[in-house]
């Protein structure tokens, strides 16, 4: 619930109060009246030619605690009298704004402010989605933490909205695709902690150059609160620039203050002793990827900047699970293994799951691989590249797409479907595929496509093996 009186909800999102509803507090905020079911506060937000005004009766007839929408479309709402005219909810709060998005993201502000929580921001260019999972996995208390890709302008206030009283924690994604937005996402969430997992050549399309991209990252430096403290790995490359004069930095990775100083992997487990600025601890995560493994140097690097101690940090870590589709292992048992990694892609991330891919312990191995996006002028020696880092790895490559064909693929398909076809000729028991692109791809449709006949073929030998058994007995 957000626990805020009217007056306050008004004063923080610059609204007037067009009518008044039966009074009580909202049960969380709202973008889509399809999604209303009672209590909600619903936002009409405008963008493009859409307004989501048109959409507040509707709300309200669904049981909306209240809506926010611009003067306008409330004048429409209360036309009828001193109650909603024709929302069919008496009852009801209608506030006016001029700015419905403005108005969710300060009122965003005042409840991070009233919960008093500690609040972690975590972005960068590779990474940001696992950090957070672990961060939410790592830390003891009441943690609240944004669901896959609330990370923006809108998820993000969404995401703090949604925490309840007593939270004592807000992990918060920061996603970036202009110069401008972290700072903007920064305001709203006034963090602690920041945590920049790196920059890589993430959105040059969009900024220019991995400069530009670096620069924009950096927003969150100086958005945080006084004395917050920034979490950045040890080598920090482009963002070196924009550390100078940083208090209370914290490094993670290589000889920073937060660093593997043991290690073990065996049976899909990482054991490591890592040190921090509180001493060294043992921790045991329920992962084997490398990658995974410096992202929760992150984590644990914001978990001790927060206030915790090592110790309780590691008494949570076999927690931790990922967001869908993220290093996802699905095993298919005698037609193979699928790592479902088809979130997004970028060249740090697509050489680093190709080299998890490599370490698994199958002859053989396919990389199913869509394009990368948003990488600016240089996008097909970007891809080309990744095709000969996967080839001096020793794993076929099955492109999917126009762009992706730039991998100098072993194998070409068109669609995800094709890409599904190609796959399910090959499996087997020696087999490991990583499905893995940008969003855009739709490569989830490969895991999709591959894993219901797998599962369907794996049923069928079941039942006649059964059969079998059957008419032998």
């Amino acid at each position: 619930m957000i626990e805020l009186t009217t007056e306050q909800m008004a004063a923080a999102m610059g609204a007037d109060v067009i009518a008044r509803g039966s009074g009580g507090v909202p049960e969380r905020a709202e973008i889509d009246s399809r999604k209303v079911e009672g209590g909600e506060l619903f936002f009409g937000l405008t963008g493009g030619q859409s307004d989501g005004g048109e959409h507040a009766a509707n709300a309200l007839e669904s049981g909306a605690w209240g809506v926010v929408v611009s003067h306008e479309r409330a004048a429409e709402l209360v036309a009828g009298g001193p109650e909603p005219g024709n929302s069919g909810a008496p009852g009801a709060f209608v506030f006016a704004s001029p700015d419905p998005l403005l108005s969710l993201q300060m009122l965003a502000r005042a409840w991070r402010r009233e919960l008093d929580a500690t609040v972690i921001g975590i972005t960068g260019s590779v990474g940001k989605t696992s950090v957070k999972d672990i961060t939410r996995a790592l830390l003891p208390g009441e943690v609240h933490a944004s669901a896959e890709n609330f990370n923006t302008e809108i998820g993000l206030p969404l995401t703090i909205l949604e925490a309840p009283a007593g939270t004592e924690t807000l992990v918060l994604e920061m996603a970036m695709r202009g110069e401008g937005q972290i700072a903007e996402l920064a305001v709203i969430a006034e963090p602690d902690v920041g945590v920049i997992t790196n920059v890589g050549p993430v959105h040059v399309e969009l900024l220019g150059s991995i400069e530009a991209v670096a620069a924009a990252k950096a927003e969150l430096i100086v958005n945080m609160r006084p004395e917050g403290v920034m979490i950045v790995p040890f080598e920090a490359g482009y963002l070196d620039p924009h550390l100078e004069n940083v208090p209370g930095l914290i490094r993670f990775g290589g000889e920073g203050d937060v660093r593997v100083i043991e290690l073990s992997v065996e049976n899909g487990a990482t054991k490591a002793r890592i040190e921090t600025l509180q001493g060294s601890q043992a921790f045991e995560f329920p992962f084997a990827e490398p990658h995974n493994l410096t992202n929760s140097l992150a984590a644990i690097g914001a978990g001790v900047a927060a206030g915790f101690t090592p110790a309780e940090l590691a008494a949570r870590a076999d927690g931790i699970a990922f967001s869908r589709f993220r290093n996802e292992h699905i095993d298919l048992g005698d037609r193979g293994l699928i790592i479902n990694d088809c979130y997004n892609a970028n060249p740090v991330s697509m050489r680093a799951a190709l080299e998890y891919l490599a370490q698994i312990d199958r002859p053989r191995k396919i990389a199913v691989l869509g394009l990368m996006a948003e990488l600016g002028p240089d996008e097909v020696r970007f891809h080309e590249e990744i095709g000969e880092i996967a080839r001096g790895l020793e794993v076929d490559v099955i492109s999917v797409g126009d762009l992706a064909r730039a991998y100098g693929a072993d194998l070409k398909a068109g669609d995800p479907e094709e890409a599904a076809r190609l796959v399910d000729e090959r499996l087997g028991p020696d087999l490991a595929v990583l499905v893995k692109g940008s969003r855009a791809a739709g490569l989830e449709r490969v895991t999709e496509l591959v894993t219901a006949t797998a599962k369907g073929t794996n049923a069928e030998t079941a039942a006649a093996s059964s059969e079998s058994e059957a008419a032998g007995g």
